[in-house]
């Protein structure tokens, strides 16, 4: 007897789900290294600074009979303690344990909150280009994207007016990172304000993305990026996310958490957490241990990262690429002199090599909401060596001059 079999397929959303444009070419990048090149990753956010000793040590030191589960929200004393960090950042937030949940990583942060604030037919409004994930967890929940363009003529300043201009009826809260990425834009407190009282007047929530906070250049040390946690008005509206992974360098432990003064969209997150379980047991510990880093490792690192800036911004410009110093974050975001930076970067990675070297980018243009835009763009994490950076736009000016030549196939 002939069984009929019914046809199984994965879902519209699952098959639309978009691919992350930072990760795209990674296939491309292991065949080469597979064939021996040497390949200088410029794609990822992963930092090359060296962790803190202390989470390292907390890892070596963790010595329980059972690693068990730990509370759905994060271990308390780590809630109690990321609220004493808070609190140096805003006077008068009153930031305290219960207005906290641990998270796997920044990114669950990030998914929490789109999730408390949001509901199918919604949307979120983002100033473009922006991280990607907010488009990817806007796909996932059922909710729109709608963005407001900056550009780099003006280095992509962000005008609250314009935002507040962007709204739709379905626009629910926006989403801006401070310092950004993959613009480096440190927002002002001015800045800042007119968005909480744009926010305010038009009844929306602010997720703000402050995992750069530390990483701010040009300023006296010690500077960190304003936080919304600071501004007047702002309980009741404001979602900080964060992360240990570029704080410290320490972006396998998965540790983040969602700071927020509203009790509903705290108890949304809590019960979204309840759902996951549990945050990473041991990581906790070590973010903890990460609290007790001194100043000194951020004004070291924080010199470090504006010399990097400052080398690949000269690497640039003796290739003819007139990039503005971005402000914060370890990103520059980079027009090239090409029609199609998808093809060129895929090009590059796979086929090009000077001297047996190549280099991984992040293709812009997915960083965009608007069709076209940043179809000519790339973006570079200067999380290498200064040695290495000179050397990547030695590289990259050798490719471009060889794929504007008509050598490539």
């Amino acid at each position: 007897m002939n069984e009929q079999m019914n046809t199984i397929a994965a879902s519209k959303r699952g098959l639309n789900a978009p691919a992350s444009p930072i990760r795209s070419l990674a296939a491309l990048a292991r065949k080469s290294v597979d064939r021996g090149v040497d390949v200088l990753f410029l794609n990822i956010g992963q930092p090359d600074i060296p962790t803190p000793r202390g989470m390292i040590d907390a890892y070596r030191n963790y010595d329980e009979t059972v690693l068990a589960y730990a509370p759905s929200d994060g271990f308390v004393e780590y809630r109690e303690a990321l609220a004493t960090y808070y609190n140096t950042l805003a006077d008068g937030a009153g930031i305290d344990a219960d207005n906290i949940v641990v998270t796997v990583g920044g990114s669950e942060a990030l998914l929490f909150a789109m999730a408390a604030v949001t509901d199918p037919g919604d949307s979120v409004l983002v100033c473009e280009p922006y991280y990607t994930n907010y488009a990817g967890y806007a796909h996932l929940l059922g909710i729109g994207v709608d963005a407001v363009t900056t550009t780099p003529d003006n280095s992509y300043h962000i005008d609250p007016a314009e935002v507040e201009a962007a709204i739709t009826p379905t626009t629910k809260a926006i989403v801006i990172p401070s310092p950004g990425n993959p613009t480096g834009v440190v927002l002002t407190t001015d800045q800042l304000d007119a968005l909480v009282d744009v926010c305010r007047r038009h009844g929306l929530f602010y997720i703000a993305d402050e995992v750069y906070r530390e990483f701010v250049y040009d300023e006296p040390t010690g500077t960190r990026a304003p936080s919304i946690l600071n501004c007047d008005g702002s309980e009741e509206i404001a979602i900080v996310i964060d992360s240990v992974s570029k704080r410290y360098s320490a972006c396998g432990a998965r540790v983040g958490c969602l700071v927020t003064r509203n009790n509903d969209i705290r108890t949304a997150a809590l019960h979204y957490g309840q759902a996951r379980l549990s945050p990473a047991t041991v990581d906790q510990y070590a973010g903890l241990a990460a609290l007790d880093t001194p100043a000194t490792y951020f004004e070291d690192v924080v010199k470090e990262y504006t010399a990097r800036r400052n080398v690949l911004v000269q690497g640039l410009a003796d290739i003819g690429i007139t990039v503005a110093s971005p402000k914060g974050a370890f990103y520059l975001a980079v027009a090239l002199p090409v029609d199609d930076a998808n093809a060129f970067s895929e090009w590059m990675v796979s086929e090009f090599s000077l001297e047996n070297q190549t280099i991984c980018v992040a293709p812009l243009e997915g960083f965009y909401n608007t069709p076209g835009l940043g179809r000519n763009e790339i973006r570079m994490a200067y999380v290498l060596d200064q040695a290495k950076l000179k050397r990547c736009t030695e590289i990259l000016g050798a490719a471009l001059k060889a794929w504007n030549n008509g050598q490539p196939t």
